[in-house]
């Protein structure tokens, strides 16, 4: 294996949480990696990864060197934030340890509970990702996992949450389990009637989130929609302003990419531990996802209609690596916040402290809130 090819294979099991396959790679490359990090128990005795301590790094594989004085610097202001709390507005805060899971994520009497179903889609009929070499049936076939709200009146244009990697679909009760999220947000009306069409990635992930452009949202809305809307009866809104995405690393990345490459089919997007680095280009972003923070935002005229919630982990993937090297999670997102502040942008931005990469106990505690300020606005489009 090449030394090119060997870093790109690294950063690829690395984003999918599959660092520790690596060690017998890593040994005969003359690597070192982070030893393993210990099991733990949660609130809830919900088992859980914990993050490595303040300071370790993940998955910076010294892309640009280490950290300088000036990057360490950027980073030591994040934890000088506003506290975050449920029920704040716009703006950047840090969200303190213990991550204590949100209420809405423990199901409730009398409470109505919305239909989950799960089925396959067969890739070999798909005109955008045709089957690929890879193990397990992600090679072949697609999961898809659809929550109807127990509210939905079929023949209603329903608000739509698109979900990556069927983020929510597959956590461990009771958090962060969006159905039931939704289930009692939705009964409180703080959340409208929505659908969540809730997706896993083929054995191509890396191809359908990091490739910076509007194939996957183009996917979507072609092949994947139709068919729920098809065999589930229900009609999904063609306003932008109620349809939102929702993603965690690589996922993050493309729920970015489907609403500003397609404005006109999402402006809400909600995003944990986004890739917005330097990890797949292209003619059209040379620096991958680091674009979004680099060119795409910054130089777009006018604002596109989008309101974008983030969040990040102190201890998140390339977190001791330099910004030089367009491989710092922390420091990726960071630009993300400051960007959209300067261009006027609604958002709202979270660093979570002694977490993680897509930290299982931060989006137990904050989905729920997240959810509620992504649709803080939301007013049913009048005919």
């Amino acid at each position: 294996m090449t030394s090119k090819q060997f870093a790109i294979a690294l950063r690829f099991c690395t984003c999918l949480g599959l660092l520790p396959v690596m060690q017998p790679l890593l040994t005969a490359q003359g690597q070192t990696a982070q030893p393993a990090v210990p099991a733990d128990v949660t609130t809830n005795g919900q088992p859980n990864v914990q993050a490595p301590a303040p300071g370790a790094r993940r998955g910076g594989f010294g892309r640009g060197g280490p950290m300088t004085a000036d990057d360490q610097a950027a980073i030591a202001k994040l934890g000088e934030l506003p506290v975050w709390k449920p029920g704040l507005g716009d703006g950047d805060y840090t969200a303190v340890p213990p991550h204590v899971p949100a209420p809405e994520n423990t199901p409730r009497e009398n409470v109505p509970q919305g239909k989950v179903t799960t089925f396959n889609m067969n890739m070999a009929e798909s005109k955008f990702y045709t089957p690929a070499p890879g193990r397990g049936a992600n090679s072949t076939n697609r999961e898809v996992v659809v929550y109807i709200p127990a509210q939905y009146v079929p023949g209603t244009p329903a608000p739509l949450l698109l979900c990556h990697d069927a983020m929510g679909a597959h956590d461990q009760k009771p958090a962060p389990y969006l159905p039931t999220i939704l289930d009692n947000m939705i009964a409180d009306k703080r959340l409208p009637v929505m659908i969540a069409v809730m997706v896993m990635p083929s054995s191509q992930r890396s191809m359908e989130y990091d490739t910076v452009s509007g194939k996957y949202a183009e996917y979507i809305e072609e092949e994947v929609l139709p068919r729920v809307a098809k065999d589930f009866n229900v009609t999904f809104t063609k306003d932008p302003n109620a349809r939102a995405t929702l993603g965690g690393s690589s996922g993050g990345a493309v729920a970015l990419s489907m609403a500003w490459f397609h404005p006109e089919l999402y402006h809400r997007v909600m995003v944990y531990s986004g890739t917005f680095v330097n990890l797949r280009n292209g003619p059209d972003a040379p620096h991958g996802a680091w674009e979004f923070h680099e060119n795409f935002i910054p130089k777009a005229t006018p604002n596109k209609p989008l309101r974008i919630w983030l969040e990040v982990g102190q201890n998140d993937n390339g977190s001791g690596s330099s910004d030089a090297g367009m491989g710092n999670w922390v420091l990726a997102n960071m630009h993300m916040a400051h960007v959209l502040k300067e261009k006027g942008y609604p958002y709202q931005f979270v660093y979570a402290q002694q977490a993680g990469h897509v930290d299982r106990p931060v989006r137990a505690m904050t989905l729920a809130p997240g959810l509620e300020w992504l649709w803080k606005d939301y007013k049913p489009a009048t005919k």
